[in-house]
């Protein structure tokens, strides 16, 4: 761990850093259209540009875990920004679909490479008081999914090129590099400091178990993100009020994230666990059987999604030896689910009917309660 004064600049830098990956991430999405006329493609063709960002966050999830621990974290922060901004810059000159396809899956080796390095060296920076620090910098991460729909429509209304947005980013990203360059990078806790006490000896059941959930969850995240508003339009309501419930959804993460903070300090991480997902499952149960409409729904299941990711990543934290391979690991595990559970989504639903998609989410809740059992069955039984 660091100085604390130290610390707290350190800190301070990566949330900064994670509101740029945030408005990178959530950037694609609006510039979508934009992207698609100026490189002359159909909605269809452009949708490459997902599975590229995909199979980049994938690739960038193993290699910036053995980066991060075998070089200094700051300099590979360092690189990825750069291969960051870089990419941003050069996305509205990028007008080959071909040539877009594979600047995207650069940014999305990019982004992920910050995203796991930062959580890491995060983890290296607090130690096990690090709960409450992960949740404030993943609130930063939804801050800058927010903003960044908000920084396009100004570029819009003030008649300039949607490139603009990119570049704005872009700038904002390369500002980074001076923190990065002037603070050190935090060590590992047994390197940092050999008089504390030994990280825990790693386990490879609590990792596969660890692995599972972060899969579970994230699988869930975007599969309730993806389709809700289809869901909504297939019930009945009308497309601009189904495509508010996914902002519905994000806003309450997001606060939620913010809200988690003093929470976990109050209460155990297994404590706030089985509190967001009870929560998840009464939300899940009100849209099946309609106790509640589709908008306190969206609010409430955002809310109960809000804490899960931060405080796993806390807890295995506390509960296994954190390096950038096994971060790496937990981010490629991450990615796995948000694509495969997504995928199946649609032809659950095709064959089904509306009627899965709450089911589908209570059986996603369920099963992350049984992993969360099994890993606290472990650490008691493994623990002595």
């Amino acid at each position: 761990m660091l100085a604390s004064d130290q610390g707290s600049r350190v800190t301070r830098t990566y949330f900064a850093t994670f509101i740029a990956i945030g408005m990178c991430t959530g950037l694609l999405g609006p510039a979508l259209p934009h992207l698609a006329d100026m490189t002359g493609s159909s909605m269809g063709q452009i949708a490459i540009l997902f599975t590229a960002r995909a199979l980049g966050t994938m690739l960038g999830s193993v290699l910036s875990g053995v980066l991060i621990d075998r070089y200094d974290g700051h300099r590979v922060l360092l690189a990825m920004h750069l291969l960051l901004a870089g990419g941003l810059a050069i996305v509205p000159f990028s007008q080959a679909l071909m040539l877009l396809t594979a600047v995207v899956f650069l940014l999305g080796v990019a982004e992920v490479s910050i995203n796991a390095g930062g959580n890491t060296l995060l983890l290296w920076t607090h130690g096990t008081a690090s709960p409450p620090w992960v949740s404030a910098l993943h609130f930063c991460f939804g801050l800058g999914n927010m903003l960044i729909p908000l920084v396009l429509i100004v570029v819009l209304n003030l008649q300039l090129s949607f490139a603009w947005a990119f570049w704005i980013v872009a700038l904002y990203t390369s500002l980074l590099l001076v923190p990065l360059l002037r603070h050190e990078s935090p060590r590992p806790p047994g390197e940092a400091n050999p008089d504390r006490p030994a990280p825990p000896a790693q386990d490879t059941g609590r990792l596969v178990l660890f692995l599972s959930l972060f899969a579970l969850y994230v699988g869930m995240e975007i599969t309730f993100a993806g389709w809700i508003t289809a869901y909504g339009i297939l019930n009945g309501l009308a497309a601009a009020d189904a495509a508010l419930m996914v902002t519905f959804f994000w806003l309450t993460l997001s606060a939620g994230r913010l809200l988690a903070i003093p929470l976990i300090r109050l209460l155990s991480p297994w404590k706030v666990l089985s509190g967001c997902l009870a929560l998840g499952m009464f939300s899940a149960l009100a849209l099946h059987f309609q106790w509640l409409p589709l908008p306190p729904v969206a609010l409430l299941f955002g809310l109960a999604a809000s804490a899960i990711f931060p405080v796993l990543f806390g807890l295995s934290n506390q509960l296994m030896t954190m390096n950038g391979r096994t971060t790496g690991w937990i981010f490629l595990a991450s990615g796995t689910g948000g694509m495969i559970v997504p995928s199946l989504t649609g032809p659950l639903l095709e064959r089904a009917g509306t009627g899965a998609f709450p089911l589908l989410l209570a059986t996603l809740v369920a099963l992350l309660g049984l992993g969360l059992m099994l890993l606290r069955t472990r650490v008691k039984t493994t623990s002595h």
